[in-house]
């Protein structure tokens, strides 16, 4: 079997996202994909999901919400009612071995969506094991399998009942649950885990697991009860127990990598502005630490990066801003978090009128 191919998307080219060609999808365009019809405004609070194929948009079936391929992107858009008004957020998402087409067509049609819905919604990116907790919060929990569309290798489903091995991780209602390889060293203390055998299944509890990481594997396991008709049996062995030999066998013959481990301690604050008041389009650093309200100004665009690599970077809009300074603003983002040590945090784009309404970003300047 070939490995998968890894694509580095902290160095893909984003250049589109924003750019001439890109921003100039008229809404004509628009309303010419197929897909943006199913948004109903007048359904109040609702959940959209669409997956890249092939350049594609293709609905995601709702009974499959919350679970995504390590392999593929997506558009998650999530519409909702304040004060009778409709509102929306609209996320990209990059898996792990996203093709470098995938993503950048995700990113694409996230800007035509956005078009579509007269620029009302607030546009984010998502990358796999980093989502922000905005996007998380849409699922009562999260799955992320390996394997895609045409992604170079065989796609993972269930009725094939190839060995796969899921961790649980999170707190509270957040627990997220990850298919990593089948290796020892991929079980970990603090998270439970899974070994799907087909008819066989086998929990291991981390010594440190919490009550919620440990009732969420068994919920996971009666809804894969389920998938099996009834047919499977499920074993649960705790850290330090003799395990069953099924276990022991095959934890630890899988070919693809381990996990890669990404951490990035807090930083501090930092405020940038982006502006062509010279003609020529200029990023600037205007200051850290301490940022309030009065430091940003409506005719430019201000990238306000939290320091924290969970809540990300917020690129604020202008009312007056420019077409071009509008129209990079992601390609900036984007390149500016490549430079950092943590090129995954989330990116959420907010207009001036919509700031004072996001939590996120005025905790960021409140904090």
């Amino acid at each position: 079997m070939l490995k998968a191919k890894k694509y580095d998307w902290k160095d893909s080219n984003l250049a589109l996202f924003g750019s001439d060609t890109e921003k100039a999808v008229k809404k004509e365009s628009a309303e010419a994909e197929p897909a943006w019809h199913a948004v109903d405004p007048d359904a109040g609070n609702k959940l959209y999901i669409w997956r890249i194929n092939n350049f594609q948009v293709e609905a995601w079936p709702e009974d499959q919400y919350g679970k995504f391929f390590e392999g593929d992107s997506y558009i998650v858009l999530n519409q909702y009612l304040d004060e009778e008004s409709v509102e929306y957020d609209v996320h990209f998402w990059i898996g792990r071995y996203s093709s470098q087409d995938e993503y950048g067509t995700a990113a694409y049609k996230t800007v035509e969506l956005d078009t579509y819905l007269d620029d009302k919604p607030v546009q984010h990116r998502e990358v796999m094991g980093h989502e922000s907790a905005l996007f998380c919060g849409y699922f009562k929990q999260m799955e992320t399998m390996r394997g895609g569309v045409d992604s170079g290798f065989n796609k993972v489903t269930p009725e094939e009942y190839k060995p796969r091995l899921f961790k649980f991780n999170g707190s509270k209602g957040n627990i997220r649950i990850k298919e990593v390889p089948r290796l020892r060293e991929s079980l970990n203390s603090d998270d439970v885990f899974i070994l799907d055998l087909g008819l066989t299944f086998i929990q291991w509890n981390g010594s440190g697991s919490t009550g919620m990481e440990r009732y969420k594997a068994a919920q996971f396991l009666e809804t894969l009860k389920a998938e099996r008709n009834g047919q499977a049996e499920a074993t649960t062995v705790d850290e330090g127990d003799e395990e069953p030999s099924d276990f022991s066998s095959l934890v630890g013959d899988d070919t693809d990598e381990a996990e890669e481990s990404e951490t990035a301690e807090p930083g501090e604050r930092a405020l940038y502005e982006l502006s062509d008041r010279t003609e020529n389009l200029e990023f600037t650093e205007r200051k850290t630490g301490d940022v309030t309200m009065e430091d940003f100004d409506s005719e430019d665009v201000f990238l306000l990066d939290s320091g924290d690599s969970e809540t990300g970077v917020f690129v604020w809009i202008g009312n007056g801003a420019s077409i071009d300074e509008r129209k990079n603003s992601m390609s900036y983002a984007h390149k500016y978090l490549q430079a950092k040590e943590y090129p995954w945090a989330p990116i959420a784009i907010v207009s001036e009128n919509k700031a004072p309404k996001n939590k996120a970003f005025m905790a960021a300047i409140a904090a």
